[in-house]
């Protein structure tokens, strides 16, 4: 079997598991991934406080990093068509997306958000990998990721969250990030 017939059967197969109230809280959680607003809003409330302030500054160059690195280098680069695009026999629940698959934005932000915050203070960063972990799911469940899309975009944002993390930390920005 091909990987984007293996990809598909994953899909289908989600696609079986919708009821109302999934369709809601899939549509609900996806939202927050929506152009990254979410977490651009959680860096900044983060990085006001001067407790919290290197977790916010590490969240929003992460994004700013997966931005840059995923949304407009990765998806242009590999140009990878959507399942909705391929299959458009499946119904949406959001709006079909304009740009490109691979890898999944989505994901990426969140897990970049999830890590960032996880690596600084893990009683937080728990619920928030949850989270990133529900949004991830959530663009399988809507049919506008593969799964390697999704896995893709994880992968790249725990390791943009980490490389951050590392980098804030070593070279000790605490000066900079003191204001």
């Amino acid at each position: 079997m091909a990987l984007l017939e293996l990809e598909f059967s994953i899909l289908y197969f989600i696609q079986g598991l919708h009821t109302p109230f999934l369709d809601r809280f899939m549509t609900a959680v996806t939202s927050l991934g929506d152009k990254g607003w979410f977490f651009i809003v959680l860096g900044i409330i983060l990085f006001c406080f001067k407790r919290t302030r290197k977790m916010g500054a590490a969240v929003l160059l992460s994004l700013a990093a997966g931005g840059l690195i995923g949304n407009v280098v990765l998806k242009n680069l590999v140009m990878r068509d959507r399942p909705c695009w391929i299959d458009e026999s499946v119904r949406l629940l959001i709006q079909n997306p304009k740009d490109f698959s691979f890898p999944s934005g989505h994901t990426l932000a969140s897990f970049e958000t999830a890590v960032s915050i996880f690596l600084y203070n893990r009683k937080w960063g728990v619920p928030v990998l949850v989270l990133a972990s529900v949004i991830a799911l959530s663009r399988l469940y809507l049919f506008v990721h593969f799964p390697t899309d999704v896995l893709s975009g994880m992968a790249l944002g725990i390791f943009i969250g980490w490389y951050v993390h590392r980098t804030i930390e070593k070279y000790n920005f605490s000066g900079i990030l003191r204001l």
